[in-house]
């Protein structure tokens, strides 16, 4: 095996050491064709993933027909704090992020790795984080590193670091992604009911914790990876509306 230094930002890297020493592991180990982000002890491989957990199904598909065991390991972000430097590293601002994230939001990451979640050898871990994103103000507006800016702007991001993990979740079953789901779910229902009950979870959560419109409006979203891991049996079409019951 080989090893080989990487970059990353310092949230990655921070997760990456965290895994690492508690499996008394190695980090950016060169084996079966991949760079692993961490093989511990025993063999088990962890990859650290901060968004598009999608590139890499292909990846950990490969592996798991080796036979390893694979824990994918997912921060999403709830709150960040925008701290902007110029180029001598002084801060010219600090503010919060008016985004927040929530947990539901993981169900936009799990489009592109669906095929995997249920194998009996894969395991899904998330953490609910708060980030600082640091920034470089720039003399001219630039477009990103990725190309993906509509519109030019004067900063680029320098780092993500860690600032607070929040809460931890696990998946590696049914019941774990079933849980992400409303109480009080009918026996038959579409999307439309996952919304009104999300809506009314809402009405009991403080402000802090209740469920973003974005989610609630994409119910559909759900519903389409759920059945994709066929979580799900379609029962009939209703008002224009496809229902479904939970598989168990």
């Amino acid at each position: 095996m080989e090893f080989s230094v990487l970059n990353e930002s310092s949230l990655h890297n921070t997760l990456k050491v965290f895994y690492a020493t508690k499996t008394n592991g190695q980090m950016e180990v060169n084996a079966e064709g991949h760079i692993y982000d961490v093989v511990g002890e025993d063999g088990h491989i962890y990859e650290i993933q901060t968004k598009n957990l999608g590139k890499l199904c292909s990846k950990i598909q490969d592996t798991l027909e080796k036979g390893y065991k694979v824990t994918l390991v997912h921060p999403l972000v709830i709150t960040t704090k925008i701290v902007t430097e110029d180029k001598d590293s002084n801060i010219i601002s600090s503010r919060k992020s008016p985004k927040k994230g929530h947990i539901l939001d993981l169900f936009n990451e799990l489009r592109g790795i669906y095929p995997v979640l249920l194998h009996k050898n894969f395991q899904l871990e998330v953490f609910e984080v708060n980030i600082i994103e640091h920034r470089l103000r720039t003399a001219e507006k630039i477009q990103s590193k990725n190309k993906m800016r509509r519109m030019k702007k004067d900063w680029i991001k320098t780092n993500k670091r860690l600032d607070e993990i929040l809460k931890q979740h696990t998946f590696n079953s049914k019941e774990d992604y079933f849980n992400l789901l409303p109480d009080n779910l009918p026996e038959s229902f579409c999307a439309k009911d996952l919304a009104a009950l999300y809506n009314v979870q809402n009405k009991e959560l403080s402000r802090g914790e209740k469920i973003p419109s974005r989610i609630i409006y994409n119910t559909n979203l759900i519903i389409w990876i759920m059945n994709k891991m066929e979580l799900l049996e379609f029962i009939e079409v209703k008002n224009r509306s496809r229902y479904y019951s939970l598989k168990k």
